[in-house]
């Protein structure tokens, strides 16, 4: 049995993204020992990637604005089997979130008396989205580092979670390895905070960092921990689809934030041609009014652009599958037309989106200034994840926390664009103050030696496998990948998604034959392998609660069964393990909603 390397802490925290070090950094300032472990670098989290901003109804640009607006813009977005309590939560504490962050050093972007400058988004009634250019994300990981430092917390890098560890009903650690060197490392901690993010990897064509492989959802569900919505996986609407150097890289909301719009090969500005009855009122049937609203007319309804992702990746899927796409299986994305509304216009360009600009150009040389992207949905984020305890951020088993996309309840069947970034803040610093609470109050319980023995057999058990019968981690994740694209993407019917679960067994049998050759020093082989089973697990997740939900609620959209079911919105979907190991999904009643809460809704509808 190889040796591994012990360490001793209060709270640990899995995920060095903004929940992970916000929950580090306030469990932290409770006076406890906080371990942070990483998968890759630190400053490498997938959170630099988010563009748009961050959601709070701080007010500044549109007074109108409050949290009961943006609670309820939230609760209509998740389509209402979001977690009211969480919605709410989030609403009221996101303003401080962000002033806190301005606090510890984020420079975001100003009004012309000095205060946080907010844009439009989709989904969004009022400009709420604070933002730094479009690298809102990198200036957030950066003002989190830069202030996690004075912490005293110590930090383990490309570190990657095999096996969560209990004593009884009652968690007690963790174990990882080193990706560099091979070695294990065992983590003893009566309180952990997961803060993985999502599953994007289960998907061929994404806009999610390799890192994102369920890790965190797959370990929690073995540990006994219930998750939930995971039938709802966004799809962006505008990843780059063309050139093959940029395929599956996000443009951010912001893009159609500042005017961009969506046309097909016809040069049609089709989004006019579909408006959701429910958002009717609020969006603009003309081009004239859709600009004068993105210019900051306040007497203006919305662009059909801003409408929610779920929406508008479904009718740019609509006009490529009617053959009215760009050549490349997308359609265009165009915000080089306001340089006939503005003189500046190129110059605002490069300003307001300096990433997308500086990206795009050396990566594919195309000038978003000049001409048009080739964009199609693609795999963003997970609405689903481990069910938690709306005030405290605890799951189903004692100790462990999760917060972030890899926690579900605010989001429902939808995301709002720039909910994500606030989502990390409010409930990171929940989580990290409810874990220090949790560790306070218990002693420390190291794990018990077999059960971290078995768990390093298995994580060595590729290097182990017969020659004859093995088969290679890389085929079966590229199997897994086309067919979560194929089977269970953005519309889904029945018969396909049972042959997507006939294939997940298939390809839960091969890997249990994954074999790698050399040594657990860099090995990506060995990586990769590892990563098999977790995918493996919230693929079936995915696709079994799909299948579930016999309806078409937000990014959920069952070509079988095209409309909403009353009755299936009155409950989530929860994933247990069963004590055989079979997978069972199970209907939960959502409980019934503050009448307070409801009479904010119905202003606001």
């Amino acid at each position: 049995m190889p040796e591994y390397r012990t360490h001793e802490y209060d709270v640990l925290v899995v995920g060095a993204g903004g929940a992970g070090l916000r929950a580090a950094i306030e469990a932290a300032a409770a006076g406890v020992r906080v371990g942070l472990v990483c998968k890759s670098l630190l400053g490498k989290a997938h959170t630099v990637m988010a563009e748009g901003g961050v959601a709070a109804a701080l007010a500044n640009v549109d007074e109108r604005d409050s949290w009961e607006v943006h609670f309820a813009d939230t609760m209509r977005g998740g389509q209402y089997v979001n977690n009211w309590r969480m919605a709410e939560l989030h609403a009221r504490e996101s303003p401080q979130c962000v002033r806190e962050l301005e606090a510890w050093g984020a420079l975001f972007d100003r009004t012309k008396d000095g205060r946080i400058l907010q844009r439009n988004f989709g989904g969004h009634r009022y400009p709420r989205l604070a933002h730094v250019g479009d690298r809102t994300g990198l200036e957030m990981i950066r003002t989190l580092q830069d202030h996690g430092i004075h912490q005293g917390i110590e930090v383990h890098m490309e570190c990657t979670m095999v096996a969560l560890l209990k004593n009884g009903q009652e968690l007690a650690g963790a174990l990882s390895y080193d990706r560099e060197r091979g070695f294990f490392h065992l983590f003893s901690a009566p309180a952990i905070v997961l803060a993985t993010g999502g599953i994007g990897r289960a998907y061929r064509i994404t806009s999610n960092s390799w890192e994102y492989t369920g890790d965190g959802l797959a370990l929690a569900y073995e540990a006994g921990a219930e998750l939930v919505d995971m039938e709802f996986v966004q799809f962006h609407p505008t990843g780059m689809v063309w050139p093959p150097s940029v395929q599956g890289i996000l443009v951010t909301e912001g893009v159609r934030g500042e005017g961009g719009i969506l046309r097909n090969k016809d040069g049609r500005r089709f989004m006019f041609d579909e408006i959701p009855e429910n958002y009717r009122a609020q969006t603009a049937d003309n081009e004239e009014e859709g600009w004068r609203y993105t210019q900051g007319d306040r007497s203006a309804r919305r662009p059909p652009e801003l409408l929610t992702r779920d929406h508008l990746a479904r009718c740019i899927v609509r006009e490529i599958r009617e053959g009215r796409g760009s050549p490349h299986g997308g359609v265009f994305l165009d915000i080089s037309w306001i340089r006939s509304r503005l003189p500046d216009a190129q110059e605002r360009i490069k300003k307001k989106l300096p990433s997308m600009y500086h990206q795009f150009k050396q990566l594919a040389d195309i000038d978003i200034t000049k001409e048009p992207m080739e964009v199609g949905p693609t795999t963003h984020y997970m609405m689903g994840g481990i069910r938690v305890d709306a005030e405290t951020q605890m799951s189903t088993v004692p100790g462990l926390f999760a917060a972030g996309e890899c926690a579900a309840g605010l989001h429902g069947a939808n995301r709002l664009g720039g909910n994500s970034l606030s989502d990390l803040l409010v409930f990171g610093k929940r989580a990290g103050t409810f874990a220090a609470r949790y560790a306070r109050e218990r002693s420390a319980s190291r794990p018990a030696p077999e059960p971290v023995e078995a768990a390093i057999r298995r994580a060595l058990k590729p290097f182990d496998s017969p020659t004859g019968k093995s088969e290679g981690p890389y085929a079966i994740q590229q199997e897994l990948q086309g067919m979560m694209q194929d089977l269970v993407g953005i519309v889904r019917r029945e018969t396909e998604m049972r042959r997507a679960l006939e294939g997940i067994a298939r390809l839960k049998e091969s890997a249990a034959r994954v074999r790698v050759d050399g040594n657990r020093q860099f090995n990506p082989a060995w990586h990769t392998a590892l990563d098999l089973r977790h995918l493996l697990i919230v693929s079936e997740a995915i696709t079994r609660s799909a299948l579930e939900r016999k309806e078409s609620r937000g990014a959920h959209f069952r070509e079988d069964h095209p409309k909403k079911d009353p009755e299936a919105g009155k409950v989530n979907l929860v994933v247990r393990r069963e004590g055989d190991g079979s997978m069972r999904i199970e209907r939960r009643p959502i409980p019934e909603m503050q009448p307070d809460l409801k009479s904010i809704i119905e202003e606001n509808n």
